[in-house]
């Protein structure tokens, strides 16, 4: 995957924003007001940063070189993942979609969730 990939997978989900609240080199995901995803536009590789659930945050820094605690954030919850090749487009896509899907449901009002 690259940056405009990533972008395009973020932006595919549901209620996503994007702005660069953090400068021009930080692109962020947010689903209601919430970050989901942040995108390292001025590093090589490119790296992201997604949030994870605490245990599988653990076990992906130790099965995946690329992966490594969350880079300015909570390092419970956020990993790090340099773009590198080394990690498939699947796993890159899963690690986003649990993200989202944390940031969701936590994020979502009561009275609108299902």
């Amino acid at each position: 995957m690259n940056v405009e990939t990533i972008r395009d997978y973020c932006l595919a989900k549901p209620n996503t924003i994007e702005g660069m609240p953090f400068g021009a080199t930080v692109l962020v995901f947010k689903v209601n007001n919430k970050m989901y995803c942040l995108m390292a536009l001025d590093e090589q590789p490119t790296t992201i940063n997604v949030k994870c659930d605490p245990d599988k945050a653990i076990e992906l820094r130790e099965e995946y070189l690329a992966i490594i605690p969350g880079y300015h954030m909570n390092k419970k919850y956020w990993n790090t993942m340099m773009i590198d090749g080394s990690l498939s487009t699947k796993l890159i896509k899963e690690c986003i979609d649990m993200s989202y899907d944390l940031v969701n449901k936590k994020s979502t009002p009561k009275a609108t969730k299902k």
